[in-house]
């Protein structure tokens, strides 16, 4: 059995049945924290941070495949072969590609990329590296803007659905989380220009697969969900209305309610 290329850090909160958290890019195991409390009231949560993420060091070769390989040998060493999944934006591509190398359980996928056309990933890398590197660029002011629903809307738009309503210190931590990332931008660059995410044939998931996008995704628009439940004809598609490209941000009861519904 292949063993991490790297010490992937990682937490289990809660009890119950294993439950296996995979956050998005430029995210961590913080990422959660809107949904985590009521999610390890029911279950054992297992949340990890990815290579090039949070305490997890960068993997030798950043790219998408690298990331598959080395997040199915971590599952692989923790005994999680059958672990229900949850995963944000890259990391529901994460969790659908371990659906598809006959790993986990039940997967719910929260906006997952690698489903767009090549025009739309163009736009995706160019909008998502000029956001970066203007809040790289203005780190200092970042607690007080994020302190002003004005300035936390403004910069926050392009991923929520509601910026105003979040609270300032978690959308202050969610963004020194993409500032302090050095991974980010060569993983933008494969998630953009790499392959896309393969699919599976029909009949073949594990477990129960669940699609959620946000009706108001602006990282990920919901056309691309076409692509996404052809490529995994076992998955059922869910809308959430209000909401951007993270559920848990901006709908957290309603991800819970998914999530605990359809895994376990």
């Amino acid at each position: 059995m292949p063993s991490s290329p790297v010490p992937v850090h990682h937490v289990r909160q809660g009890s119950g049945a294993p439950l296996l958290l995979v956050h998005g890019l430029g995210s961590s195991i913080g990422s959660w924290s809107p949904i985590m409390s009521d999610l390890t009231a029911q279950r054992e949560v297992i949340a990890l941070d990815l290579p090039g993420h949070g305490r997890t060091p960068a993997l030798p070769e950043e790219t998408m495949a690298a990331m598959g390989d080395a997040l199915e040998a971590w599952i692989r060493e923790q005994g999680l072969e059958q672990v229900d999944m949850v995963g944000s934006s890259m990391g529901a591509r994460l969790t659908l590609e371990m659906s598809r190398r006959g790993l986990g359980g039940a997967v719910v996928a929260l906006d997952p990329g690698g489903f767009w056309t090549d025009m739309q990933a163009k736009v995706f890398h160019t909008s998502l590296y000029a956001s970066v590197k203007l809040v790289r660029g203005i780190r200092g002011a970042l607690p007080t803007m994020m302190g002003n629903p004005v300035t936390r809307t403004a910069l926050l738009a392009q991923f929520s659905a509601a910026p105003w309503r979040l609270d300032p210190q978690y959308a202050l931590s969610e963004l020194n989380g993409i500032a302090d990332t050095e991974s980010f931008f060569p993983l933008l660059h494969a998630l953009a220009y790499g392959p896309r995410q393969e699919g599976m044939p029909a009949g073949t998931a594990g477990g129960r697969q669940t699609l959620v996008w946000g009706r108001r995704d602006r990282v990920t628009p919901g056309s691309q969900s076409a692509t996404a439940t052809e490529r995994f004809p076992d998955a059922e598609l869910v809308w959430l209305d209000s909401c951007g490209h993270f559920p848990h941000w901006d709908r957290p009861d309603a991800t819970v309610d998914l999530i605990l519904s359809r895994t376990g």
